[in-house]
């Protein structure tokens, strides 16, 4: 069995109470993106350095990322593409919210808490602890997770 095979099963055996699903299909995209918005709102004279000044995409973000993708591609080249997508939809809302009147700190800040918020509730009803508790990695699982169901429902083997 592949590494990626035996990462969603074993993440999947904590969230097998469909309204426990349910709010991983809301929570886990919001967490996702609440993450990269909170890095997005980081002030990074540094990666602007590297990246060029003026870039919006320049950002702790879009470093952390690259990162991740890289440990995606270790898995699967096919969820890797899907996760890059993902995210790069999650820095494009960032930048929209940053240039909006609402703060991206503040926005994203309060979609983390309450994401998480549900995301414990979701595991109350289970009855399960959440994977990431057992093992850190799962915490990047989690998105991969609902990718492959969405590329199960559209025919993309993963």
């Amino acid at each position: 069995m592949r590494k990626i095979d035996t990462l969603l099963s074993e993440y999947g055996e904590s969230h097998q109470n469909e309204t426990n699903k349910a709010i991983h299909w809301i929570c886990v995209p919001l967490i996702y993106f609440s993450v990269i918005g909170l890095l997005s709102a980081i002030p990074s004279g540094i990666v602007q350095g590297i990246m060029g000044e003026g870039n919006p995409y320049a950002n702790w973000a879009t470093v952390l990322m690259i990162f991740a993708l890289a440990y995606y591609v270790t898995l699967s080249i096919t969820l890797s593409v899907g996760m890059m997508l993902f995210g790069a939809f999650c820095l494009f809302v960032a930048q929209v919210i940053a240039g909006s009147a609402i703060p991206l700190w503040a926005a994203s800040l309060g979609i983390f808490v309450a994401a998480w918020i549900g995301q414990f509730y979701g595991h109350k009803i289970e009855g399960k602890k959440p994977s990431f508790l057992k093992d850190l990695q799962f915490l990047l699982i989690g998105p991969a997770w609902l990718m492959h169901f969405v590329y199960k429902k559209i025919g993309i083997p993963y």
